[in-house]
């Protein structure tokens, strides 16, 4: 983390997650809950059962998994193909265990174990991230005009497509070290060593991965991007009419800026609703910051719940 940027501008890095992986014990809890999120939910397989989950924007997010118990199957990135070699070259250097492909698509894709165990992959896919700030429409007031519509006139909230994701880790200053040597990832912000933001280089959310401290690897969210701050209220009113009311929020966060709410999920992880979120263009060099614990989490809102950051992992 006090590399020069020139040396992390010469690293080959990842442009955007393509979708991501979790093992559930329910299909059944999993698809009432994503559907009411406002997700798009299809059932796939053979061989094996699964959902797959879409937003707004069409494309496939995830893939939910049936399991014993809630984890992180795989995380999966994209990269532009002029930057496979030198991105699995890197990962190898990084002290990644690769792993041969099963199915011969060696020269488009390569995965890992990152030294918490998750399973990594990385393959020549499109760019899912936006290259540019999305601007937030505005629903503020106007003089002469009613500012907000009636209760019967709010549609069902859709996110437009997945903003990052958080996972627990035992080490987060080793974990934030790795990803940028080996995938290209950069700070953007910490905490101590409580927690940490990183971006991909190429235009990028002030986050696609974070990390948190826990006594164990784990997964604690995934963020979905919305219009405004608007709409994440009316996404956690929609939550709540269907029987998710545990969570957190709405408010604000300082690392990041973007308004939120945290819907629990059935095993104890999260979903986010989140707005207007801070972006680092390509060829931008963010100054990544050390901030105190009292900001690593919210600028206002209320307090945080006491099982907010507890890793259901164990």
């Amino acid at each position: 983390m006090t590399e020069t940027v020139a040396t992390q501008r010469s690293r080959a890095g990842v442009h955007s997650i393509d979708h991501f992986a979790l093992n559930v014990p329910s299909l059944a809890e999993a698809q009432r809950f994503f559907d009411a999120f406002g997700l798009d939910v299809t059932k796939a397989g053979p061989p094996r059962q699964e959902l797959e989950l879409r937003a707004e924007d069409g494309h496939r997010w995830a893939r939910v998994l049936a399991a014993d118990r809630k984890s992180l199957a795989y995380l999966r990135f994209n990269c532009y193909e002029r930057d496979l070699r030198a991105l699995r070259n890197q990962a190898a250097a990084a002290g990644a265990e690769l792993i041969s492909s099963a199915d011969g698509n060696d020269d488009s894709a390569f995965s890992f174990h990152d030294p918490d165990g998750n399973l990594i992959q990385v393959a020549i896919g499109p760019k899912t991230s936006p290259d540019s700030k999305i601007v937030s429409a505005s629903k503020g007031a106007i003089a002469d005009m009613r500012g907000a519509c009636t209760r019967s006139e709010v549609r069902h909230v859709k996110p437009r497509r997945l903003s990052h994701v958080l996972l627990f880790t035992p080490d987060v200053l080793r974990a934030v070290d790795f990803y940028e040597q080996a995938l290209g990832l950069r700070l953007s912000d910490k905490s101590q060593d409580l927690i940490a933001f990183t971006h991909a280089p190429h235009g990028c959310d002030h986050h696609l991965v974070a990390f948190a401290k826990s006594h164990t690897r784990g997964w604690h969210h995934s963020s979905w991007d919305v219009d405004n701050v608007d709409v994440v209220g009316e996404g956690a009113a929609q939550m709540a009419a269907a029987g998710y009311s545990k969570g957190w929020g709405t408010g604000r966060h300082v690392l990041g800026s973007n308004y939120f709410h945290y819907v629990q999920d059935p095993w104890g992880s999260f979903c986010e609703y989140s707005a207007d979120i801070d972006f680092v263009s390509a060829g931008h060099t963010w100054p990544a910051g050390d901030f105190p614990p009292e900001d690593s989490l919210y600028l206002w809102g209320p307090a945080v719940p006491a099982d907010f950051t507890r890793n259901t992992e164990d």
